[in-house]
């Protein structure tokens, strides 16, 4: 092929800071805490139905919107926590992995010169997405060390212009939560408007405390214009399954659905067929906050007389440390020794930030064994 000049549609995009640290970490032999993903297995009884089902032919294309035992499961799940009914039929649809179902929702309304406003700490996938469409990201930073959001700022951000607005509930990096106070201001803010609201929701199975996930599924003004995604990756420990869902509106769904249709046409179908009988016992998503709440206070404890900093995290399985007591480098560099040195991996929270304002925070996932986070702690406590 002849040598030539491509324009990028995403100049200035980098590779991601997830797949920079977890190829270190891999390079380094290190400590895997920055890439959320479990290191440890799946329940047995799950995959002994995902083999059920491929010995019992589920192994060609499903449904594009997915298998239908499956969306069932899914909207009884849904009244079952939020009071909220979606049709299966027209308004819920299995993506591959949250991520998909994210980026189809973006691309199905996002046009040329549309705002979308964003969050920041913000997972890395929602602004690429606005710019390859043409969008225009609004960033919004969220305040202090507890992560608040000033919603006057938000709605001073809205404009003629703008199409949609993503908030992360429970939040990557920050593990923190949007309250009942918070949900009611942004229904302020949206009531009235055209503006599409896209709740990421991958860990709302994951709150501690005996706090309550505020899904946009529990609030009706919220619901009427809400895509919310979700994550059986994140909630049943196989990231590597890249199964998830989005539900919204018929008429909003619609729209979704063309997108998936022709980026993925279906997902894999005997996990499919697997989640869908798995999900008839709720015991195996509402017992998750108790495990997970374990595994973060056994992780604070063991730290507890290092000499980082921290507010217990509220939701997901992700801890931000404060280093400022420790050292004044740039959060990336010391992540980077932190890593070479040491031999911890963790994620450095200003690449998520406006301007990558430093904070000296580093965010360190908690879904390891025991024995993991027992190793990691020692590190930690060294210096």
């Amino acid at each position: 092929m002849e040598n030539t000049t491509h324009k990028s549609k995403l100049p200035g995009i980098k590779t991601s800071i997830f797949s920079i640290m977890s190829k270190m970490a891999n390079d380094y032999n290190a400590i895997n805490l920055s890439q959320g993903f479990p290191n440890f297995e799946t329940d047995k009884a799950l995959k002994k139905l995902v083999t059920k089902a491929m010995n019992d032919g589920h192994n060609q294309y499903p449904p594009g919107p997915g298998v239908k035992i499956l969306r069932e499961q899914i909207s009884k799940k849904i009244v079952s926590l939020y009071g909220k009914t979606y049709d299966p039929d027209t308004e819920i649809t299995i993506t591959c992995g949250a991520t998909q179902a994210l980026y189809s929702a973006i691309t199905a309304f996002v046009h040329r010169d549309d705002e979308v406003i964003v969050l920041k700490p913000a997972y890395d996938s929602y602004e690429p997405t606005i710019k390859q469409n043409g969008g225009i990201p609004v960033q919004i930073q969220l305040k202090g060390e507890d992560f608040k959001v000033d919603w006057e700022e938000v709605g001073s951000a809205v404009s003629s212009a703008t199409k949609m607005i993503i908030i992360n509930t429970p939040h990557n990096p920050s593990g923190k939560i949007l309250t009942e106070r918070d949900m009611q201001e942004l229904q302020k803010i949206l009531s009235g408007t055209k503006i599409i609201l896209l709740s990421d929701e991958v860990y709302e199975h994951l709150i501690f405390d005996g706090k309550t996930h505020e899904s946009a599924s529990r609030y009706p003004k919220l619901a009427e214009r809400a895509i919310v995604c979700a994550s059986f990756g994140k909630t049943f420990h196989n990231t590597g399954w890249k199964t998830g869902y989005c539900v919204a509106p018929a008429s909003l769904m619609k729209e979704v659905r063309k997108i998936h249709e022709i980026a993925v046409f279906s997902v894999n179908h005997p996990m499919q067929v697997a989640y869908a009988e798995y999900l008839k016992d709720p015991e195996h998503y509402l017992e998750l906050s108790k495990f997970y709440q374990n595994k973060r206070d056994l992780f604070l404890n063991l730290i507890k007389d290092s000499r980082f900093s921290y507010t217990p995290s509220d939701g997901t399985y992700y801890q931000i440390l404060n280093f400022s007591a420790i050292t004044d480098e740039y959060d990336v560099d010391f992540a980077v020794r932190l890593l070479k040195e040491e031999g911890l991996a963790s994620i450095p929270v200003s690449v998520f930030n406006i301007n990558e304002k430093d904070n000296s925070q580093l965010r360190f996932c908690f879904a390891k064994t025991d024995e993991t986070l027992e190793k990691a702690a020692e590190i930690l406590c060294k210096l």
